[in-house]
Protein backbone atom coordinates (compact mmCIF):
# COMPACT_ATOMS: atom_id res chain seq x y z
CA UNK A 1 0.00 0.00 0.00
CA UNK A 2 1.61 3.22 -0.92
CA UNK A 3 0.82 4.23 2.95
CA UNK A 4 3.09 1.80 3.95
CA UNK A 5 5.84 4.29 3.52
CA UNK A 6 4.63 6.03 6.70
CA UNK A 7 3.58 2.98 8.58
CA UNK A 8 5.22 0.15 8.04
CA UNK A 9 8.69 -0.84 9.48
CA UNK A 10 11.14 0.09 12.38
CA UNK A 11 12.31 3.37 11.29
CA UNK A 12 8.16 4.23 11.35
CA UNK A 13 8.02 3.67 14.89
CA UNK A 14 7.38 7.38 15.71
CA UNK A 15 5.19 7.68 12.56
CA UNK A 16 3.22 5.04 13.94
CA UNK A 17 3.33 6.76 17.33
CA UNK A 18 1.41 10.02 16.10
CA UNK A 19 -0.78 8.03 14.93
CA UNK A 20 -2.11 6.08 18.12
CA UNK A 21 -2.30 9.77 19.18
CA UNK A 22 -4.93 9.96 16.84
CA UNK A 23 -6.65 6.68 18.04
CA UNK A 24 -5.60 4.30 15.90
CA UNK A 25 -4.96 0.08 17.38
CA UNK A 26 -2.73 -2.82 16.37
CA UNK A 27 -4.68 -3.88 13.33
CA UNK A 28 -5.81 -0.22 11.91
CA UNK A 29 -1.52 -0.64 10.22
CA UNK A 30 -2.63 -3.40 7.95
CA UNK A 31 -5.71 -1.63 6.58
CA UNK A 32 -6.37 1.15 3.59
CA UNK A 33 -5.64 4.89 4.61
CA UNK A 34 -8.16 6.89 3.11
CA UNK A 35 -8.53 10.61 3.00
CA UNK A 36 -12.23 12.33 3.15
CA UNK A 37 -11.92 15.59 2.10
CA UNK A 38 -14.50 17.57 3.11
CA UNK A 39 -15.27 20.97 2.10
CA UNK A 40 -17.43 21.88 5.33
CA UNK A 41 -17.95 25.57 6.09
CA UNK A 42 -20.82 26.83 8.05
CA UNK A 43 -21.09 30.04 5.63
CA UNK A 44 -22.17 28.20 2.57
CA UNK A 45 -25.46 26.23 1.81
CA UNK A 46 -24.39 23.60 0.14
CA UNK A 47 -21.63 22.93 2.94
CA UNK A 48 -22.71 23.79 6.21
CA UNK A 49 -24.07 20.28 6.91
CA UNK A 50 -21.15 18.50 5.37
CA UNK A 51 -19.39 17.87 8.67
CA UNK A 52 -22.74 15.51 9.18
CA UNK A 53 -21.82 14.10 5.98
CA UNK A 54 -18.37 13.09 6.67
CA UNK A 55 -19.38 11.16 9.81
CA UNK A 56 -21.66 8.46 7.66
CA UNK A 57 -18.63 8.38 5.18
CA UNK A 58 -16.02 7.65 7.93
CA UNK A 59 -18.86 4.96 9.59
CA UNK A 60 -19.08 3.82 6.23
CA UNK A 61 -15.28 3.44 5.22
CA UNK A 62 -14.17 1.84 9.16
CA UNK A 63 -17.18 -0.71 8.38
CA UNK A 64 -15.87 -1.90 5.42
CA UNK A 65 -12.20 -2.61 6.47
CA UNK A 66 -10.21 0.55 5.82
CA UNK A 67 -8.99 3.86 8.07
CA UNK A 68 -10.37 7.20 7.36
CA UNK A 69 -8.94 10.53 7.74
CA UNK A 70 -10.83 13.80 7.33
CA UNK A 71 -9.24 17.13 6.17
CA UNK A 72 -10.78 20.01 5.12
CA UNK A 73 -10.72 22.58 2.58
CA UNK A 74 -11.81 26.16 2.19
CA UNK A 75 -14.63 27.31 0.35
CA UNK A 76 -16.16 30.69 -0.87
CA UNK A 77 -19.93 31.87 -1.51
CA UNK A 78 -20.20 33.36 -4.74
CA UNK A 79 -23.54 34.73 -3.81
CA UNK A 80 -22.53 36.05 -1.03
CA UNK A 81 -19.12 37.32 -2.49
CA UNK A 82 -21.31 38.83 -5.64
CA UNK A 83 -21.10 42.37 -6.04
CA UNK A 84 -18.28 43.35 -3.65
CA UNK A 85 -14.65 42.91 -3.53
CA UNK A 86 -14.95 39.90 -1.74
CA UNK A 87 -15.22 38.17 -5.01
CA UNK A 88 -11.89 38.83 -6.06
CA UNK A 89 -10.98 35.96 -4.00
CA UNK A 90 -13.62 33.87 -5.43
CA UNK A 91 -11.43 32.20 -8.95
CA UNK A 92 -8.43 32.03 -6.88
CA UNK A 93 -9.56 30.14 -4.04
CA UNK A 94 -9.61 26.63 -6.95
CA UNK A 95 -5.76 27.08 -6.78
CA UNK A 96 -5.63 27.40 -2.95
CA UNK A 97 -8.19 24.14 -2.52
CA UNK A 98 -6.24 22.06 -5.39
CA UNK A 99 -2.82 22.26 -3.71
CA UNK A 100 -4.59 21.73 -0.49
CA UNK A 101 -5.73 18.40 -1.72
CA UNK A 102 -2.15 17.93 -2.82
CA UNK A 103 -0.41 18.70 -0.16
CA UNK A 104 -2.64 16.62 2.27
CA UNK A 105 -2.68 13.35 0.83
CA UNK A 106 0.96 13.63 -0.54
CA UNK A 107 2.54 14.84 2.85
CA UNK A 108 0.58 11.48 4.49
CA UNK A 109 0.93 9.06 1.59
CA UNK A 110 -2.85 8.38 1.96
CA UNK A 111 -3.95 5.10 -0.47
CA UNK A 112 -6.88 6.83 -2.11
CA UNK A 113 -9.34 9.48 -1.06
CA UNK A 114 -12.97 10.38 -1.31
CA UNK A 115 -13.57 13.69 -2.13
CA UNK A 116 -16.72 15.47 -0.69
CA UNK A 117 -17.49 18.82 -2.88
CA UNK A 118 -20.53 21.23 -3.54
CA UNK A 119 -20.31 24.28 -4.99
CA UNK A 120 -19.00 26.54 -7.42
CA UNK A 121 -14.82 26.19 -7.63
CA UNK A 122 -14.94 24.00 -4.85
CA UNK A 123 -15.75 21.09 -7.14
CA UNK A 124 -12.78 22.01 -10.08
CA UNK A 125 -10.53 22.71 -7.43
CA UNK A 126 -10.58 19.01 -5.69
CA UNK A 127 -10.67 17.68 -8.94
CA UNK A 128 -7.64 19.50 -9.71
CA UNK A 129 -5.89 18.80 -6.53
CA UNK A 130 -7.10 14.83 -7.20
CA UNK A 131 -5.26 14.48 -10.50
CA UNK A 132 -2.03 15.37 -9.02
CA UNK A 133 -2.07 12.92 -6.73
CA UNK A 134 -3.50 10.60 -8.63
CA UNK A 135 -4.95 7.78 -6.24
CA UNK A 136 -8.42 5.59 -6.48
CA UNK A 137 -10.80 8.85 -6.08
CA UNK A 138 -14.63 8.97 -6.06
CA UNK A 139 -16.73 12.07 -5.12
CA UNK A 140 -19.55 12.72 -4.02
CA UNK A 141 -20.86 16.14 -3.41
CA UNK A 142 -23.46 17.69 -1.08
CA UNK A 143 -26.17 17.19 -3.36
CA UNK A 144 -28.94 20.52 -5.13
CA UNK A 145 -30.90 22.55 -2.91
CA UNK A 146 -35.03 22.15 -3.20
CA UNK A 147 -36.43 24.80 -5.55
CA UNK A 148 -38.71 27.78 -3.30
CA UNK A 149 -41.81 28.66 -3.81
CA UNK A 150 -43.18 32.16 -3.58
CA UNK A 151 -46.33 32.66 -1.43
CA UNK A 152 -48.37 32.08 -4.46
CA UNK A 153 -47.16 29.02 -5.16
CA UNK A 154 -44.58 30.17 -8.03
CA UNK A 155 -41.11 28.25 -8.22
CA UNK A 156 -37.81 30.05 -7.47
CA UNK A 157 -34.82 30.16 -7.15
CA UNK A 158 -31.36 32.20 -6.06
CA UNK A 159 -31.48 33.50 -10.11
CA UNK A 160 -34.87 35.29 -9.05
CA UNK A 161 -33.70 36.96 -5.92
CA UNK A 162 -31.11 38.55 -7.93
CA UNK A 163 -33.30 39.64 -10.73
CA UNK A 164 -36.06 40.77 -7.89
CA UNK A 165 -33.63 43.29 -7.29
CA UNK A 166 -33.64 44.85 -10.75
CA UNK A 167 -37.59 44.56 -10.64
CA UNK A 168 -37.18 46.50 -7.50
CA UNK A 169 -35.47 49.32 -9.12
CA UNK A 170 -37.42 49.59 -11.51
CA UNK A 171 -41.01 49.49 -9.33
CA UNK A 172 -42.00 46.25 -10.84
CA UNK A 173 -42.35 44.52 -7.64
CA UNK A 174 -43.00 45.75 -4.30
CA UNK A 175 -41.28 46.07 -0.27
CA UNK A 176 -43.28 42.98 0.54
CA UNK A 177 -42.89 40.91 -2.69
CA UNK A 178 -39.29 41.01 -2.43
CA UNK A 179 -39.00 39.98 1.10
CA UNK A 180 -41.39 36.78 -0.07
CA UNK A 181 -38.34 36.41 -2.44
CA UNK A 182 -35.23 36.83 -0.45
CA UNK A 183 -37.09 34.59 2.51
CA UNK A 184 -38.25 31.86 -0.01
CA UNK A 185 -35.24 31.46 -2.87
CA UNK A 186 -33.24 29.26 -0.55
CA UNK A 187 -35.30 27.19 1.06
CA UNK A 188 -33.21 24.53 2.13
CA UNK A 189 -29.03 23.40 2.46
CA UNK A 190 -27.56 22.26 -1.20
CA UNK A 191 -26.39 24.03 -4.16
CA UNK A 192 -28.56 26.16 -5.86
CA UNK A 193 -31.39 24.58 -7.03
CA UNK A 194 -30.71 25.08 -10.95
CA UNK A 195 -28.47 24.33 -13.42
CA UNK A 196 -25.38 26.81 -11.91
CA UNK A 197 -21.91 26.46 -11.99
CA UNK A 198 -22.22 23.96 -8.83
CA UNK A 199 -25.05 21.63 -10.24
CA UNK A 200 -23.08 21.64 -13.40
CA UNK A 201 -20.17 20.83 -12.03
CA UNK A 202 -21.66 18.38 -10.06
CA UNK A 203 -23.35 16.82 -13.30
CA UNK A 204 -20.73 16.64 -14.99
CA UNK A 205 -18.66 14.41 -12.47
CA UNK A 206 -21.05 11.52 -13.34
CA UNK A 207 -20.01 12.05 -17.05
CA UNK A 208 -16.68 12.17 -16.25
CA UNK A 209 -16.98 9.02 -14.18
CA UNK A 210 -15.67 9.87 -10.90
CA UNK A 211 -18.89 10.13 -9.48
CA UNK A 212 -21.65 7.20 -8.65
CA UNK A 213 -24.92 8.11 -10.54
CA UNK A 214 -27.07 10.57 -9.60
CA UNK A 215 -24.52 12.77 -7.56
CA UNK A 216 -25.71 16.02 -9.66
CA UNK A 217 -29.57 15.83 -8.91
CA UNK A 218 -30.53 13.83 -6.02
CA UNK A 219 -31.68 15.94 -3.71
CA UNK A 220 -29.25 17.09 -0.79
CA UNK A 221 -30.00 15.99 3.02
CA UNK A 222 -32.28 13.08 1.89
CA UNK A 223 -32.62 9.57 3.10
CA UNK A 224 -31.55 9.06 -1.22
CA UNK A 225 -28.92 11.06 -0.69
CA UNK A 226 -27.60 9.54 2.56
CA UNK A 227 -27.22 5.69 0.54
CA UNK A 228 -25.47 7.65 -1.87
CA UNK A 229 -22.34 8.69 0.77
CA UNK A 230 -22.39 5.12 1.74
CA UNK A 231 -22.36 3.33 -1.70
CA UNK A 232 -19.53 5.76 -2.46
CA UNK A 233 -17.69 4.80 0.90
CA UNK A 234 -18.06 1.14 0.33
CA UNK A 235 -16.73 1.65 -3.39
CA UNK A 236 -14.03 3.60 -2.73
CA UNK A 237 -12.87 0.75 0.04
CA UNK A 238 -13.26 -1.86 -2.31
CA UNK A 239 -10.80 -0.54 -5.01
CA UNK A 240 -8.38 0.58 -1.93
CA UNK A 241 -7.97 -3.04 -0.86
CA UNK A 242 -7.31 -4.36 -4.42
CA UNK A 243 -4.02 -5.93 -5.31
CA UNK A 244 -2.32 -3.17 -6.63
CA UNK A 245 -2.18 -3.86 -10.69
CA UNK A 246 -6.04 -4.00 -10.20
CA UNK A 247 -6.10 -1.01 -7.62
CA UNK A 248 -3.90 1.52 -10.15
CA UNK A 249 -6.65 0.87 -13.31
CA UNK A 250 -8.86 3.21 -10.53
CA UNK A 251 -6.21 5.52 -10.20
CA UNK A 252 -8.21 9.17 -11.15
CA UNK A 253 -5.74 9.95 -14.41
CA UNK A 254 -6.48 6.42 -15.84
CA UNK A 255 -10.59 7.46 -15.88
CA UNK A 256 -10.41 11.65 -16.20
CA UNK A 257 -8.50 11.07 -19.64
CA UNK A 258 -9.47 12.78 -22.31
CA UNK A 259 -12.20 10.54 -23.10
CA UNK A 260 -13.64 11.87 -19.67
CA UNK A 261 -13.06 15.51 -20.77
CA UNK A 262 -14.99 14.80 -24.08
CA UNK A 263 -18.04 13.15 -22.42
CA UNK A 264 -18.74 15.84 -19.75
CA UNK A 265 -18.69 18.48 -22.20
CA UNK A 266 -21.09 16.72 -24.24
CA UNK A 267 -23.41 16.16 -21.32
CA UNK A 268 -22.92 19.98 -20.37
CA UNK A 269 -23.73 21.80 -23.70
CA UNK A 270 -26.48 18.65 -23.64
CA UNK A 271 -27.73 20.40 -20.42
CA UNK A 272 -27.19 23.95 -20.93
CA UNK A 273 -24.33 24.17 -18.50
CA UNK A 274 -23.21 26.93 -16.76
CA UNK A 275 -20.52 29.37 -19.10
CA UNK A 276 -18.00 28.69 -15.44
CA UNK A 277 -18.06 24.97 -16.64
CA UNK A 278 -15.63 25.85 -19.24
CA UNK A 279 -13.37 27.96 -17.51
CA UNK A 280 -13.24 25.27 -14.98
CA UNK A 281 -12.99 22.15 -17.33
CA UNK A 282 -9.76 23.29 -19.25
CA UNK A 283 -7.99 23.90 -15.88
CA UNK A 284 -8.67 20.07 -15.30
CA UNK A 285 -7.56 18.98 -19.14
CA UNK A 286 -4.59 20.48 -18.20
CA UNK A 287 -4.37 19.22 -15.08
CA UNK A 288 -5.18 15.45 -16.79
CA UNK A 289 -2.29 16.22 -19.39
CA UNK A 290 -4.57 15.77 -21.81
CA UNK A 291 -4.94 17.62 -25.26
CA UNK A 292 -8.09 18.77 -25.42
CA UNK A 293 -8.58 22.95 -25.81
CA UNK A 294 -10.96 25.80 -26.29
CA UNK A 295 -11.16 25.81 -30.02
CA UNK A 296 -12.82 21.45 -29.37
CA UNK A 297 -15.94 22.91 -27.48
CA UNK A 298 -17.45 24.33 -31.01
CA UNK A 299 -16.94 20.91 -32.33
CA UNK A 300 -19.01 18.78 -29.75
CA UNK A 301 -21.44 21.26 -29.57
CA UNK A 302 -22.32 20.74 -33.12
CA UNK A 303 -22.97 17.87 -32.67
CA UNK A 304 -24.76 17.53 -29.44
CA UNK A 305 -28.39 18.71 -29.50
CA UNK A 306 -30.13 20.59 -26.20
CA UNK A 307 -32.31 18.46 -24.36
CA UNK A 308 -32.42 18.98 -21.05
CA UNK A 309 -33.54 23.00 -20.28
CA UNK A 310 -32.83 24.14 -16.43
CA UNK A 311 -33.13 27.30 -14.88
CA UNK A 312 -32.04 29.70 -14.67
CA UNK A 313 -32.77 29.33 -18.98
CA UNK A 314 -36.10 27.93 -17.93
CA UNK A 315 -37.09 28.76 -14.16
CA UNK A 316 -39.85 26.18 -13.70
CA UNK A 317 -37.20 23.42 -13.86
CA UNK A 318 -34.95 22.52 -11.02
CA UNK A 319 -32.30 19.55 -10.64
CA UNK A 320 -34.97 17.43 -8.34
CA UNK A 321 -37.12 17.77 -12.14
CA UNK A 322 -34.23 16.36 -13.23
CA UNK A 323 -33.78 13.70 -11.10
CA UNK A 324 -37.65 12.45 -11.16
CA UNK A 325 -37.19 12.20 -14.86
CA UNK A 326 -34.20 9.87 -14.93
CA UNK A 327 -31.24 11.87 -13.93
CA UNK A 328 -27.88 12.45 -15.87
CA UNK A 329 -27.96 8.87 -16.87
CA UNK A 330 -31.20 9.82 -18.96
CA UNK A 331 -29.66 12.52 -20.34
CA UNK A 332 -26.86 10.59 -21.39
CA UNK A 333 -28.68 7.24 -22.66
CA UNK A 334 -30.86 9.48 -24.89
CA UNK A 335 -27.92 11.51 -26.48
CA UNK A 336 -26.03 8.32 -27.04
CA UNK A 337 -28.79 7.76 -29.59
CA UNK A 338 -27.62 9.66 -31.83
CA UNK A 339 -25.11 7.28 -34.02
CA UNK A 340 -25.31 9.05 -37.33
CA UNK A 341 -24.19 11.79 -35.96
CA UNK A 342 -20.59 10.31 -35.26
CA UNK A 343 -21.72 8.63 -31.32
CA UNK A 344 -21.95 11.19 -28.75
CA UNK A 345 -20.47 9.87 -25.73
CA UNK A 346 -17.10 7.99 -26.26
CA UNK A 347 -17.14 4.75 -23.95
CA UNK A 348 -14.46 5.13 -20.81
CA UNK A 349 -14.08 3.09 -17.30
CA UNK A 350 -15.65 4.85 -14.08
CA UNK A 351 -15.22 4.32 -10.77
CA UNK A 352 -18.06 1.85 -10.57
CA UNK A 353 -15.99 -0.49 -12.48
CA UNK A 354 -18.09 -0.42 -15.66
CA UNK A 355 -17.71 1.39 -18.73
CA UNK A 356 -19.96 5.04 -19.16
CA UNK A 357 -21.93 2.79 -21.52
CA UNK A 358 -22.91 -0.28 -19.56
CA UNK A 359 -23.80 2.01 -16.66
CA UNK A 360 -26.46 4.20 -18.58
CA UNK A 361 -27.66 1.18 -20.73
CA UNK A 362 -30.62 1.01 -19.14
CA UNK A 363 -32.06 4.30 -18.33
CA UNK A 364 -34.92 5.91 -19.56
CA UNK A 365 -36.49 8.97 -19.77
CA UNK A 366 -39.47 9.26 -17.17
CA UNK A 367 -41.44 13.02 -17.96
CA UNK A 368 -40.27 13.78 -22.11
CA UNK A 369 -41.66 17.22 -20.75
CA UNK A 370 -38.38 17.65 -18.38
CA UNK A 371 -35.78 15.74 -20.37
CA UNK A 372 -36.55 16.23 -23.91
CA UNK A 373 -36.36 13.12 -26.64
CA UNK A 374 -33.61 13.60 -29.06
CA UNK A 375 -36.05 14.16 -31.72
CA UNK A 376 -37.49 16.92 -30.26
CA UNK A 377 -34.68 18.96 -28.67
CA UNK A 378 -34.70 22.54 -27.65
CA UNK A 379 -31.89 23.21 -29.93
CA UNK A 380 -29.91 20.87 -32.70
CA UNK A 381 -26.59 22.36 -31.19
CA UNK A 382 -25.55 22.34 -27.74
CA UNK A 383 -26.36 25.03 -25.23
CA UNK A 384 -22.66 26.40 -25.15
CA UNK A 385 -20.74 28.20 -27.76
CA UNK A 386 -17.12 30.14 -28.09
CA UNK A 387 -16.69 33.04 -30.18
CA UNK A 388 -14.16 34.41 -31.63
CA UNK A 389 -13.06 37.64 -34.07
CA UNK A 390 -10.74 40.73 -33.58
CA UNK A 391 -12.31 41.23 -30.34
CA UNK A 392 -12.04 37.87 -29.12
CA UNK A 393 -8.78 36.38 -30.88
CA UNK A 394 -7.92 34.09 -28.02
CA UNK A 395 -11.61 32.78 -27.20
CA UNK A 396 -14.92 34.38 -25.56
CA UNK A 397 -17.81 32.08 -23.86
CA UNK A 398 -21.48 32.57 -24.24
CA UNK A 399 -24.36 30.09 -22.41
CA UNK A 400 -26.80 30.45 -25.35
CA UNK A 401 -29.09 27.97 -23.57
CA UNK A 402 -29.58 31.28 -21.39
CA UNK A 403 -29.68 34.07 -24.37
CA UNK A 404 -33.36 35.99 -24.17
CA UNK A 405 -33.83 37.39 -27.39
CA UNK A 406 -32.05 37.26 -30.59
CA UNK A 407 -29.04 35.44 -31.59
CA UNK A 408 -27.49 37.97 -33.73
CA UNK A 409 -27.41 41.41 -32.33
CA UNK A 410 -25.44 44.61 -33.32
CA UNK A 411 -24.92 47.63 -30.69
CA UNK A 412 -23.24 50.44 -29.30
CA UNK A 413 -20.62 49.95 -26.61
CA UNK A 414 -21.26 51.78 -23.28
CA UNK A 415 -18.16 50.89 -21.42
CA UNK A 416 -16.99 50.85 -18.12
CA UNK A 417 -13.98 49.91 -16.45
CA UNK A 418 -15.11 47.82 -13.35
CA UNK A 419 -18.09 45.81 -12.31
CA UNK A 420 -18.75 48.77 -9.82
CA UNK A 421 -18.76 51.36 -12.49
CA UNK A 422 -21.31 49.34 -14.30
CA UNK A 423 -23.74 48.51 -11.99
CA UNK A 424 -23.86 52.22 -10.86
CA UNK A 425 -24.21 53.47 -14.57
CA UNK A 426 -26.89 50.78 -15.09
CA UNK A 427 -28.58 51.54 -12.31
CA UNK A 428 -28.04 55.54 -13.57
CA UNK A 429 -30.03 54.45 -16.74
CA UNK A 430 -26.85 55.12 -18.90
CA UNK A 431 -27.66 51.36 -20.43
CA UNK A 432 -30.04 51.89 -23.33
CA UNK A 433 -32.27 49.18 -25.42
CA UNK A 434 -29.49 48.40 -28.82
CA UNK A 435 -26.22 49.08 -26.56
CA UNK A 436 -23.54 46.45 -25.53
CA UNK A 437 -22.45 46.57 -22.20
CA UNK A 438 -18.64 46.09 -21.78
CA UNK A 439 -16.90 45.65 -18.38
CA UNK A 440 -13.56 45.41 -18.59
CA UNK A 441 -10.55 44.68 -16.21
CA UNK A 442 -12.01 41.84 -14.46
CA UNK A 443 -10.50 39.00 -15.96
CA UNK A 444 -7.71 37.13 -14.40
CA UNK A 445 -5.10 39.53 -14.26
CA UNK A 446 -7.06 42.92 -14.04
CA UNK A 447 -9.81 41.73 -11.54
CA UNK A 448 -7.48 40.38 -10.32
CA UNK A 449 -9.37 37.06 -9.87
CA UNK A 450 -12.07 37.33 -12.52
CA UNK A 451 -15.43 38.41 -10.90
CA UNK A 452 -18.89 36.89 -11.40
CA UNK A 453 -20.87 39.58 -12.74
CA UNK A 454 -24.68 38.06 -11.55
CA UNK A 455 -25.16 41.72 -10.39
CA UNK A 456 -25.46 43.54 -13.54
CA UNK A 457 -26.85 41.26 -15.83
CA UNK A 458 -29.52 40.61 -13.07
CA UNK A 459 -30.22 44.28 -13.06
CA UNK A 460 -30.26 44.13 -16.89
CA UNK A 461 -32.99 41.46 -16.47
CA UNK A 462 -34.86 43.19 -13.92
CA UNK A 463 -35.10 46.38 -15.55
CA UNK A 464 -36.97 45.14 -18.75
CA UNK A 465 -33.67 45.26 -21.17
CA UNK A 466 -32.61 41.31 -21.37
CA UNK A 467 -33.70 40.99 -24.89
CA UNK A 468 -32.81 44.39 -25.85
CA UNK A 469 -29.12 44.53 -25.04
CA UNK A 470 -25.75 42.56 -24.50
CA UNK A 471 -23.34 42.68 -22.69
CA UNK A 472 -19.46 41.39 -23.06
CA UNK A 473 -16.84 41.13 -20.38
CA UNK A 474 -13.19 39.73 -19.81
CA UNK A 475 -14.88 38.73 -16.52
CA UNK A 476 -17.42 35.35 -16.17
CA UNK A 477 -20.90 35.10 -15.11
CA UNK A 478 -22.33 33.11 -12.44
CA UNK A 479 -24.33 29.89 -13.87
CA UNK A 480 -27.69 31.66 -12.54
CA UNK A 481 -26.95 34.55 -15.44
CA UNK A 482 -29.24 34.40 -18.41
CA UNK A 483 -29.19 36.72 -21.58
CA UNK A 484 -27.02 37.84 -23.97
CA UNK A 485 -24.06 37.76 -22.02
CA UNK A 486 -20.20 37.09 -23.48
CA UNK A 487 -17.63 36.59 -20.93
CA UNK A 488 -14.09 35.15 -20.41
CA UNK A 489 -13.03 37.89 -23.84
CA UNK A 490 -9.35 36.81 -24.30
CA UNK A 491 -6.91 38.40 -24.71
CA UNK A 492 -8.38 40.69 -21.26
CA UNK A 493 -7.55 44.47 -21.20
CA UNK A 494 -5.39 43.53 -18.62
CA UNK A 495 -2.80 42.35 -20.98
CA UNK A 496 -3.77 44.66 -23.71
CA UNK A 497 -6.70 42.98 -25.54
CA UNK A 498 -8.84 44.44 -27.35
CA UNK A 499 -11.65 44.96 -24.66
CA UNK A 500 -9.41 47.68 -23.20
CA UNK A 501 -9.01 49.44 -26.90
CA UNK A 502 -13.62 49.95 -26.90
CA UNK A 503 -14.45 52.91 -26.48
CA UNK A 504 -18.28 54.28 -26.46
CA UNK A 505 -20.13 54.44 -29.34
CA UNK A 506 -18.27 51.69 -31.30
CA UNK A 507 -20.06 48.89 -33.10
CA UNK A 508 -20.09 45.80 -31.89
CA UNK A 509 -21.11 42.83 -33.47
CA UNK A 510 -22.71 39.47 -32.07
CA UNK A 511 -23.84 36.27 -34.11
CA UNK A 512 -23.77 33.35 -32.43
CA UNK A 513 -24.84 30.66 -34.85
CA UNK A 514 -21.50 32.34 -36.65
CA UNK A 515 -19.58 31.69 -33.55
CA UNK A 516 -18.06 35.83 -34.33
CA UNK A 517 -17.76 38.69 -31.80
CA UNK A 518 -16.55 41.81 -33.39
CA UNK A 519 -15.67 45.40 -33.35
CA UNK A 520 -16.91 47.14 -36.24
CA UNK A 521 -13.06 49.04 -36.30
CA UNK A 522 -10.85 49.20 -38.82
CA UNK A 523 -6.80 47.83 -38.87
CA UNK A 524 -5.47 51.29 -38.75
CA UNK A 525 -8.05 52.69 -36.17
CA UNK A 526 -7.00 49.97 -33.77
CA UNK A 527 -3.30 50.03 -34.49
CA UNK A 528 -3.48 53.97 -33.50
CA UNK A 529 -5.21 52.82 -30.16
CA UNK A 530 -2.81 50.34 -29.71
CA UNK A 531 0.13 52.94 -30.18
CA UNK A 532 -1.00 55.00 -27.19
CA UNK A 533 -2.85 52.37 -25.21
CA UNK A 534 -1.40 51.48 -21.28
CA UNK A 535 -3.39 48.39 -19.66
CA UNK A 536 -4.97 49.86 -15.95
CA UNK A 537 -3.24 48.21 -12.95
CA UNK A 538 -5.68 48.22 -10.02
CA UNK A 539 -3.96 48.61 -7.06
CA UNK A 540 -4.56 46.20 -4.35
CA UNK A 541 -3.69 45.34 -0.94
CA UNK A 542 -4.10 41.58 -0.85
CA UNK A 543 -0.50 40.15 -0.51
CA UNK A 544 -2.44 36.34 -2.19
CA UNK A 545 -4.34 38.57 -4.98
CA UNK A 546 -0.78 40.20 -6.14
CA UNK A 547 0.50 36.36 -6.36
CA UNK A 548 -2.27 35.17 -8.03
CA UNK A 549 -1.91 38.26 -10.32
CA UNK A 550 1.46 37.41 -11.35
CA UNK A 551 1.31 34.14 -11.82
CA UNK A 552 -2.49 33.28 -13.55
CA UNK A 553 -2.71 33.04 -17.03
CA UNK A 554 -6.29 34.30 -19.17
CA UNK A 555 -9.05 32.75 -19.25
CA UNK A 556 -8.55 30.85 -22.51
CA UNK A 557 -6.94 28.18 -21.32
CA UNK A 558 -8.40 28.36 -17.67
CA UNK A 559 -6.89 30.76 -15.58
CA UNK A 560 -4.26 28.34 -14.67
CA UNK A 561 -1.10 29.24 -12.36
CA UNK A 562 1.62 29.26 -14.11
CA UNK A 563 4.51 27.24 -13.70
CA UNK A 564 6.78 27.07 -16.37
CA UNK A 565 8.67 29.63 -14.82
CA UNK A 566 9.98 27.89 -11.94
Amino acid sequence: MRSDEVKKGHNRTPHRSLFRATGLKDDDFDKPFIGVANSFIEIIPGHFFLDKVSDIIKDEIRANGCVPFEFNTIGVDDGIAMGHDGMLFSLPSRELIASSIETVMNAHKLDAMIAVPNCDKIVPGMIMGALRVDVPTAFVSGGPMAKGYTKDGEPIDLSTAFEAVGKFEAGEISEEELTDIECNACPSGGSCSGMFTANSMNTLMEAMGIALSGNGTILALTKKREELYRQTAKRICEIAKMKKEQKEKYNITNILNENAIRNAFAVDVAMGGSSNTVLHMLAIAQEAKTNFCLEDINKISKKVSHIAKISPSLTTIHMQDIDKAGGVDAVMSEMDKRDERNGVLIDNLTITGQTLKQRIQNATIKDTNIIRPINNPYSQVGGLAILYGNLAPQGAVIKTAGIIGERVFTGTAVCFDSQDEAIKGILDSKVKAGDVVVIRYEGPKGGPGMQEMLAPTSLIMGLGLGDKVALITDGRFSGATRGASIGHISPEAAEGGMIGLLEDGDKIHIDVDRYILSVDLSDKTIEKRKSVFKPIKKDIKSSWLKQYRALVTNASTGAMLRTDIF
